[in-house]
């Protein structure tokens, strides 16, 4: 059976949760993963209110939608992260508090913690987001970083996210890391890193998203057969790159996205440089079955044609494995 094809809130939290639920079933939809932020999803409220979490799968319901997860993309950056003004425009203010970075990585941790008991609470097993990096500033660096220096980064994000880690398995819940420039894993390589730097928790792996790997020229399909134990959740979001040499490189300047000169820009499904028919392939490989969550991301292009778009693109794309050898029809009986 094809995977369930859900769309993530996260770009469309200037809308309430019912006018999004909405939409998302009329672009054809089969649920959505929701971001704690906005309208969407509120932890608080959530762990404090039975009646909060009713009124959730009731808006969910009312509009024949499923939902497989809640996510904390934002929250989870200020866990591990080097805290400063930026901060503060994506956190709540009980998060930010007085702003000081001891305070705001404690809060963001609790916060987390909270966001799987509120998952259970919905009867959801997985959460994605972001884990936030003390080091990613100082991945290309000069002058030289001491032989130690990333070891004491993963090893500050091991003492700050083993205790969340080990909430999500009393829960129930799995934490799954967005792999994304800016977090403690980037790439392949990263991701091993800070699977390691972890004890391979059984709480921790990774929600798969092809689009941050292209540009970097990471082997994006590689990257789900390495990990195929620790894919707990994916995203369906492409970006295209440019073949030949632009005035702003991979790191993209001082330009915003949507920039002609940009190297690399995020594009509606099919409309970049990323081959999601091996993706599909090599998933049906490993054995995933969980949502093809759409984050829809593409400046030059109305949101609701490209979501709706996007939806059709991945419904046409994916497909199950086969249950037999395509040859066996020609093995004597």
């Amino acid at each position: 059976m094809p995977r369930p094809v859900t769309l993530f809130t996260g770009q469309w939290a200037d809308l309430t949760f019912d006018t999004l639920c909405a939409k998302a079933k009329s672009f054809g939809y089969d649920g959505v993963e929701i971001a704690c932020w906005g309208d969407h999803f509120d932890v608080e409220k959530a762990l404090s209110d039975d009646a909060y979490v009713r009124g959730r799968w009731d808006i969910l319901n009312q509009h024949g939608l499923k939902c497989f997860a809640i996510s904390c993309h934002l929250v989870g950056q200020a866990v591990c992260d080097r805290i400063d003004e930026r901060h503060k425009s994506i956190l709540p203010d009980r998060i930010w508090g007085d702003g000081k970075e001891d305070g705001v990585r404690a809060r963001a941790a609790e916060e987390i913690k909270n966001t799987a008991r509120a998952a259970a609470k919905m009867g959801l097993k997985v959460v994605p987001g972001f884990t936030g990096s003390p080091i990613w500033h100082m991945v290309y660096s000069f002058p030289p970083n001491p032989a130690d220096f990333y070891q004491k980064g993963l090893a500050l994000f091991a003492e700050m996210w083993n205790p969340v880690l080990d909430v999500f398995q009393q829960e129930g819940v799995r934490f799954a890391l967005e792999v994304h420039p800016t977090e403690i894993a980037f790439d392949v390589a990263s991701a091993a890193a800070a699977l390691e730097a972890v004890g391979n928790h059984p709480a921790f792996g990774f929600n798969y998203d092809p689009s941050h790997f292209g540009y970097q020229g990471v082997d994006y399909v590689a990257f789900l057969r390495k990990f195929a134990a620790r894919i707990y959740h994916v995203h369906m979001k492409d970006v295209y790159w440019s073949p030949r040499p632009t005035e702003a490189g991979v790191f993209g300047g001082p330009l915003n996205f949507g920039d002609a000169r940009r190297f690399w820009d995020f594009r509606s499904l099919g409309r970049g440089s990323i081959n999601f028919e091996e993706i599909i392939r090599a998933l049906n490989d490993i054995g995933y079955n969980g949502p093809l969550s759409v984050e829809w991301e593409d400046g030059k292009m109305d949101r609701e044609f490209g979501a709706t778009e996007a939806a059709a693109f991945v419904k046409k794309l994916d497909f199950s494995p086969s249950a037999i050898a395509f040859d066996a029809a020609f093995e004597k009986k």
